[in-house]
């Protein structure tokens, strides 16, 4: 019961951390992150919430990942996109529906969104439980080219940088950074949050290769 606590405890605040660097990413409106910014402008373009977008893009990659490993869909993972996208959707109409920042907190905002943003995705990660169907995607790159997770999801995350800016996303120095940057800053956080887990757990930590 305490593991599945401790577990519970990391994923969930994980997914708050991961959907709150999101929010503060697009509001800075200095470039989101490219999946963040496709999920802008298909809201723009076509309708619907960010939110909403999520949870549609979700379910095909839910679908694409069963397909690259080989296994039955995790639909398990309609749990965390459904999570995700009502954060996203929370954060962004109700409590900073009226936020107006100048030039240097949005720069602020910007770089405090990255780190969160991979904070998050190292805590969630640790549970092992309903990955966000882009971290399946990454971990499904990764199974079959043998790139590293940093590796695989940098070149994912320039993938749909291209799609994003061909649609008219909010492409900025965040997209760009956030395009090259995450996966390195994720593997960064990674190690320490999974010794944090093995300590709580008191279990031998496996460090990631």
């Amino acid at each position: 019961m305490k593991d599945k606590f401790t577990l519970g405890m990391f994923y969930t605040i994980g997914l708050i951390l991961l959907s709150f660097g999101i929010s503060m990413m697009i509001l800075a409106d200095l470039g989101a992150g490219p999946w963040d910014a496709l999920y802008v402008a298909l809201a723009d373009q076509i309708g619907l919430t960010v939110g909403t977008w999520i949870l549609i893009t979700g379910f095909i990659l839910i679908v694409v990942n069963a397909v690259l490993m080989r296994k039955m869909p995790d639909f398990y993972a309609v749990i965390t996109i459904f999570i995700m996208g009502f954060l996203i959707d929370f954060w962004l109409l109700f409590i900073f529906a009226e936020l107006k920042a100048e030039v240097l907190m949005r720069s602020f905002m910007l770089g405090g969104g990255i780190l969160i943003i991979a904070a998050g995705v190292s805590l969630y990660l640790q549970a092992n439980f309903a990955k966000n169907p882009i971290d399946g995607l990454m971990v499904a790159v990764h199974f079959r080219t043998g790139l590293s997770l940093s590796r695989s999801k940098t070149v994912l995350e320039v993938a749909v940088l291209v799609v994003a800016l061909l649609i008219g996303g909010p492409i900025g120095v965040g997209t760009v950074i956030v395009a090259f940057g995450i996966g390195p800053l994720i593997g960064l956080f990674f190690i320490p949050a999974e010794k944090m887990k093995a300590r709580m757990l008191l279990q031998p930590a496996v460090m990631q290769k």
